[in-house]
Parts: C-alpha cells; structure tokens; sequence
C-alpha cells in the first residue's frame, strides 16, 4: 500500500505537465489563481538568493564557491517556505495537484540555470560574472516556458533585455503600477473572455539595484548599459505569468 500511494502521488506531480489540459480541467479559478501567485513567488525567491549571494558570485579572489545547483535548492526551497510556509518536499494535501508539478518544474528550470552557470560563477581572477537576479531570473523563466503551457517572465518598461519587452496587456498594468503607491500585492484578472489568467507581481528597486540602475542616469554601469537613474523603492518592473484556461 505504501508503494502504491507513493506511485499514485508521483503520478499527480507528472501527469499535469505531460497532459496540462488535464490538470487544469481539475483546477478551479482559484486554484489557477494561487498556482500563479506561487509561481510568482518562487521565481522572486530565486532572485533572492541570487541577490545576497552577489559578492561570493564576484569575489575575483575565490575559485570554486560553493554555490551549486543543490545548494541553491536548499537556500530556494527556505525562501520560498519562509514567505509561503510551504515545504516544497512535503506539499500539503491543499495544493493543486498541478501547482506542485509546475512548482517542480520551475525549481528543476532554476537550477538547470544555475548549473550551466557553474564555469561563469567559478572563474578566478573576474568580478562582475554578470550572473544577477535579473539574469538568473530571464533564464529561469525561459527554460520553465518553453517546457510548460505556462508562460512566465520578467518584464519592465524599459527593458535592457528586448526578451523582457511588455506585451500590450504587461505594458498597460506596469503603467497603473508605475503610478500608485508601491505594493508586493499580486494583479490577478482573467482575459479574453474568461479564457486566460494573467497574473503580475510588482518588482521595486532596493538599494543594492542602484549599483547598475541608479543615478547619474545615462552613464554605464559595470555592465555597459546606461543607468536609468532609479531610486530606491521606484517600480522597476514585475514577474508576469500567463496561464491559457485551455492549453493546446
């Protein structure tokens, strides 16, 4: 009986991605909801984990440092249990079935991504490895949609990666976001007749951002792009998901 719920239990985290149409047909708006939001959340994660490992990422004066695929599993997988108090390796009964597949698949894109990065993040000799929360995050969410239904990304007004470009419906609630006071609450609306999720989760300047985003504006930063002369707290973008009711 044990082998069997075990079975039974890995065949709800793989069947959702290999038949998405299945899962989601299982999948209240609510679940969808929630599912967007936490793969929101957990794409963040990653950027933080990236962000306060910066400075071992940089130090030119360390070869190999430790910062591995598996090791940032740990350091994800905290993270996202600290700002959602739930444990990725004992998802509780209330999850969707098909969030904890999509969950799974995000956290196997995010270290596929920090795993080819491997040689970059360990060269001596080199500071800026321009492996950032911004660059991890791209990567990240690339990997995840093109395995997935699910479309996921990093976008802003104005974009220095042209991948992040908004698309009309990104570009019109980045503008509302731009222009109301700043809040981590997610934009959740269905599209298209009821046939689309869009889900939007504001991203703000911190101070360690101004290093490459913040001012004199138009003097290039460490990795030559001009620097858009932000200020802490500004909107600097969202991590935006798009979740089609009836996948093809």
């Amino acid at each position: 009986m044990i082998v069997l719920s075990k079975v039974v239990r890995l065949l709800g985290l793989i069947l959702p991605l290999l038949f998405p149409q299945a899962g989601l047909a299982q999948d209240s708006h609510k679940d969808m909801e929630q599912t967007a939001q936490l793969l929101t959340t957990f794409l963040n994660a990653g950027r933080l984990v990236v962000d306060r490992n910066q400075s071992l990422i940089n130090d030119p004066g360390k070869g190999e440092k430790g910062f591995t695929p598996e090791v940032f599993e740990r350091l994800v997988r905290d993270e996202f249990l600290e700002q959602t108090r739930i444990d990725l390796s004992q998802p509780p009964a209330s999850l969707p079935s098909s969030a904890q597949a999509l969950l799974a698949a995000l956290l196997l894109a995010s270290k596929d991504v920090v795993g080819d990065a491997q040689f970059v993040i360990n060269q001596r000799g080199i500071g800026y490895k321009n492996f950032i929360p911004a660059t991890f995050g791209s990567q990240a969410a690339r990997k995840f949609s093109n395995r997935s239904h699910v479309t996921i990304k990093q976008t802003t007004l104005n974009p220095r990666n042209l991948k992040n470009t908004p698309d009309a419906y990104e570009e019109t609630v980045l503008e509302r976001l731009a222009n109301q006071p700043a809040s981590t609450t997610p934009i959740v609306e269905w599209v298209d007749g009821g046939r689309v999720l869009r889900t939007m989760m504001p991203i703000y300047y911190s101070e360690d951002c101004l290093t490459c985003h913040g001012s004199p504006k138009g003097i290039l930063d460490m990795s030559g792009y001009p620097r858009e002369g932000a200020q802490t707290g500004e909107l600097a973008g969202a991590i935006s998901v798009q979740i089609p009711m009836d996948p093809q």
